[in-house]
């Protein structure tokens, strides 16, 4: 039996939100007066100040020297293909339209963008001067990264590695504070797994093992700094498992199966059967029935026709 899927309700027009005269209106809160002040000292303009037209929060709207932004020091790494991509365009039609978002640095007196890294490195290589930016007096914003950065869609590794450094640095800013607290900012808890193993090996197969592990993850309630070093055991264990998964590969082969989707196949045979309404089994399980069943697993009684059907299903 399908479940009936729920409809999401549809808001009533021009019902949220403020006016276009509340978003220009209002006394700006101290905090607005000091960003102003630090906008100033970078060496910037205010252009404007508003508040942001949905939830309300205050903003400026600046131009800032391209030398004072710096991008998050966990976000993605730079695609120079991208980079180049921006550089030529912005070039070719001589207009830059499109904002960066930024914060204050919590060291020293300049600012950090959470989703500007290809446009920040195109305006630099092009020699540019400023660069105008939408700036909120609210650090937390640029651990939000996931949820701000537009400007390149994130494969899986991209997205896993940019959360396990946020991880790491909110965990290092306060170690104590919950894993559960950050589920807006790390986005979803198997990817921080995946990061550890990313960042172990630049090779490794994550999308092969990314739809046994989501279902089974949560986020924890334990401090970060100790749930990082659970995921990072984690981590090390799926990457044993992935060595073994490679030997498999490797026999298949010896045997004559060859096709893209190997890994796949194997991985989608040593995860545990999980029924329709069943709950995925806790995460350590989960490994624990991969290791047993790739140690046990048995090249002589894979068919051809088994590994055709794995095409058909990869991720």
């Amino acid at each position: 039996m399908t479940a009936r899927k729920t409809r999401r309700k549809t808001a009533e027009p021009t019902s949220k939100g403020l006016t276009p005269e509340e978003a220009a209106g209002g006394d700006p809160p101290a905090e607005v007066a000091s960003l102003e002040e630090r906008i100033r000292a970078a060496g910037g303009s205010v252009l404007a100040v508003y508040r942001e037209p949905w939830g309300g929060h205050w903003l400026a709207l600046a131009a800032l020297p391209v030398s004072s932004v710096e991008p998050t020091p966990f976000q993605r790494d730079l695609s120079d293909a991208h980079a180049k991509k921006l550089e030529d365009v912005i070039a070719k039609i001589g207009l830059f339209l499109d904002p960066l978002v930024a914060v204050p640095a919590p060291d020293g007196d300049g600012f950090w963008t959470p989703n500007g890294l290809h446009r920040l490195t195109a305006l630099k290589r092009l020699g540019a001067r400023t660069v105008t930016a939408l700036v909120s007096p609210e650090p937390a914003l640029a651990y939000r990264i996931l949820a701000l950065n537009t400007e390149k869609a994130h494969n899986l590794k991209e997205r896993a590695l940019e959360v396990v450094r946020m991880a790491r640095g909110l965990a290092e800013a306060d170690p104590e504070t919950p894993e559960s607290t950050y589920a807006l900012e790390l986005d979803e808890p198997h990817l921080i797994t995946l990061g550890f193993a990313y960042e172990q090996r630049a090779r490794f197969a994550g999308g092969a093992y990314a739809p046994a592990l989501k279902p089974s993850d949560a986020f924890l309630d334990a401090p970060l700094a100790e749930t990082l070093l659970v995921r990072e055991g984690r981590a090390e264990r799926l990457l044993r498992i992935d060595d073994r998964v490679t030997e498999i590969i490797g026999e298949l082969k010896e045997k004559g199966f060859d096709s893209p989707y190997l890994r796949n196949f194997v991985t989608a045979r040593i995860r545990p059967f999980r029924p329709r309404g069943k709950a995925a089994p806790e995460p350590d399980a989960l490994l624990d029935h991969m290791e047993e069943k790739a140690a046990k697993f048995d090249t002589g009684k894979i068919k051809a026709d088994q590994v055709a059907q794995a095409a058909g299903s990869a991720d």
